[in-house]
């Protein structure tokens, strides 16, 4: 119970690599706040946490809403009196060529992406300082390399990861932790809720879910992470190579990022 009694804030809790934290972390005694914008998937998720013995609350909140952010941070406060670790992991994907999108979409992107992770933080963030606990940010391989027609997908977590890298300097000496999640890909409904040009959502992953890594996987790296206290992590082979190529040889892997968008189903360059 490596978390005995710790409060932990899941934004985005319902499914995929949310979900999979709140089980993880609550397995490990901690107390756990969990967050959604459906009613119905969010009180599914919570039931499933307790019928796991794990001591759980659900807030209602729409992660680019700056108002159920400070909801979130005072419900939980109300509730169990603290905040020990924020899980900033509500986003939302995109595939569409940036010449044909809407950039209302742009916005929805950023705007629950990166503001829903600036939002929760600020507010969580004095409860934090407090209990000298750990501000968690669930990024991307987007982060580190962009990829065609994933434009504002990738322009949110390269804003996380630059929001978090400063945040963490400002607070390095106060004890508080601050660890930046890149997992590669992963088994979960991103792709599948992922908005097109016009915003409606995809509905078919264009990739083949079943190499991917688990939700569970990821929940299990995060929680270690968590414990050493660890700066960042960058998860899968796929994921470590897309990084160190980028930085050593970008050039190369723009032509290697554009064919593998080619072969996908439905590709935008067909």
């Amino acid at each position: 119970m490596k978390f005995k009694d710790k409060v932990v804030i899941i934004t985005g809790a319902t499914s995929g690599i949310g979900e999979a934290c709140a089980e993880v972390f609550g397995r490990e005694g901690a107390k756990i706040a969990i967050t959604g914008r459906n009613p119905e998937k969010l009180q599914n998720s919570l039931l499933k946490l307790k019928s796991k013995g794990v001591d759980a609350i659900s807030i209602l909140a729409d992660a680019a809403s700056e108002k159920d952010n400070q909801n979130l941070a005072e419900e939980t406060l109300k509730h169990f009196g603290r905040i020990d670790v924020l899980i900033n992991n509500a986003g939302i994907g995109m595939r569409a060529l940036f010449e044909a999108m809407d950039l209302e979409v742009f916005k929805k992107v950023m705007d629950t992406n990166f503001y829903g992770s600036v939002y929760a933080t600020k507010y969580c963030l004095p409860a934090i300082l407090e209990s000298k606990g750990s501000i968690i940010g669930i990024s991307s391989i987007n982060g580190y390399r962009g990829t065609p027609a994933r434009t504002a997908y990738t322009a949110s977590k390269y804003a996380m990861n630059g929001f978090f890298e400063s945040l963490r300097t400002e607070v390095m000496k106060k004890g508080v932790h601050v660890l930046v999640v890149a997992p590669g890909f992963t088994e979960s409904n991103i792709r599948n809720i992922a908005l097109t040009a016009d915003g409606s959502s995809q509905g078919e992953s264009p990739r083949d879910e079943a190499k991917m890594m688990t939700s569970a996987e990821v929940a299990e790296h995060i929680l270690k992470a968590t414990l050493n206290r660890k700066r960042d992590i960058v998860l899968t082979l796929q994921g470590k190579m897309a990084v160190f190529l980028n930085k050593w040889m970008p050039g190369i892997l723009d032509g290697i990022v554009y064919n593998q968008m080619a072969k996908e189903k439905d590709s935008p360059f067909n």
